[in-house]
């Protein structure tokens, strides 16, 4: 080697490991301030106009980092709102992430559920958010007994950009899926052929909302679950990860939370090492009743104290005993296959429901 190639071959090493290092600062300002701009503040706000209401309600429990943390997520349909209006949650879900065992679990609410709106009477959980998310974040914890520290508030152009965001993701459609609204001047129109399929934002929004068929909301939380799962497994790809700061400048304008830079830092490394143990519809049909209360149907939940034992059931389950030489069950009424009665009764209906 000479003299020259060996300079030349040094240099271009120098030049390599400073690109590296350039992309680095960059992709590590651009995430920090991508993570920054999600939390929205003063006129920025969407709930600006409820600061004082919501201020009366009780602030979310701080996260020490070493218990199970709660992140109410919910996503609504701002089309016809007026700006400062605040529509209701057209899904609500809740995001329970135990940073000891590393076990993550994802519970979707019935948006028809009869429940106390702290300071505002009872009310479909639904319309808690339209008072602003500490109620919310309240209403959902006295609902399931369990503390909620923050939320995730977001719009169906958020939910978009995020799956386009990430390249879209491959799923199975489990059935056609037709719905067509002139009122909405056919702009969130669904159709979808059944079969394995590569949903991009607009097909998953499609898809996510759709509950035209005997099980209405029912299969469609169980819909919505699923396809987070997808979005949330594609997200931990290495792409994805390399592509944070542009992800997170797509969806910024469409999204609002509680949780600060150090929150989503903390949060995102233990949800990263978690494993997904459990996926719940709440309340689950056994313990829901439909009525009509002020001339409209609702979900009522006859015993809020078996609600709460249910979700403490799910997230914490007890360990399963040897089973005796020949007998394939355990002794809290699982099968080998880890799923309960219950559990699968649920399933069955809802993918009855769901062939329909």
């Amino acid at each position: 080697m000479t003299k020259k190639t060996k300079k030349t071959l040094i240099w271009s090493v120098c030049i390599f490991f400073a690109a590296i290092l350039g992309y680095g600062t960059y992709y590590g300002v651009s995430f920090y301030d991508g993570l920054q701009s999600l939390q929205k503040e003063g006129e920025a706000s969407p709930f600006k106009d409820l600061e004082k209401v919501d201020a009366k309600v009780p602030g979310p429990p701080e996260w020490e980092g070493t218990e199970p943390v709660n992140i109410l997520m919910m996503g609504v349909d701002a089309r016809g709102f007026e700006e400062g209006e605040i529509p209701r949650s057209d899904s609500m879900m809740v995001a329970s992430i135990d940073p000891v065992n590393k076990n993550m679990y994802l519970f979707s609410i019935l948006r028809d559920t009869y429940t106390d709106i702290p300071g505002h009477g009872k009310n479909r959980i639904n319309t808690a958010i339209t008072h602003g998310p500490n109620t919310a974040m309240k209403a959902v914890s006295d609902l399931l007994g369990i503390p909620i520290q923050y939320y995730v508030y977001t719009d169906f152009q958020g939910f978009i950009k995020l799956v386009d965001s990430v390249g879209g993701v491959d799923f199975y459609v489990e059935k056609d899926m037709s719905y067509s609204s002139i009122a909405d001047k056919n702009e969130y129109d669904i159709d979808l052929k059944e079969g394995m399929q590569h949903l991009d934002g607009d097909a998953a929004l499609q898809y996510v909302r759709f509950r035209y068929d005997k099980m209405g909301d029912y299969t469609r939380t169980e819909r919505q679950r699923e396809l987070i799962k997808a979005v949330a497994k594609k997200m931990q790809t290495t792409t994805s990860i390399m592509k944070l700061p542009d992800i997170l400048k797509s969806v910024s304008p469409y999204i609002d939370t509680n949780m600060d830079v150090e929150d989503m830092w903390k949060l995102a490394n233990v949800a990263y090492k978690s494993n997904m143990s459990g996926s719940e519809q709440v309340p689950p049909m056994k313990l829901l009743r439909e009525e009509t209360i002020g001339g409209a149907a609702v979900l009522t939940v006859p015993n809020e104290d078996n609600l709460k034992a249910y979700i403490q059931e799910v997230m914490n389950p007890q360990a399963e005993e040897e089973p005796a030489e020949g007998d394939s069950s355990t002794d809290d009424g699982q099968d080998s296959s880890g799923d309960s009665p219950d559990s699968k009764s649920n399933s069955a209906s809802l993918s009855a429901g769901a062939d329909n």
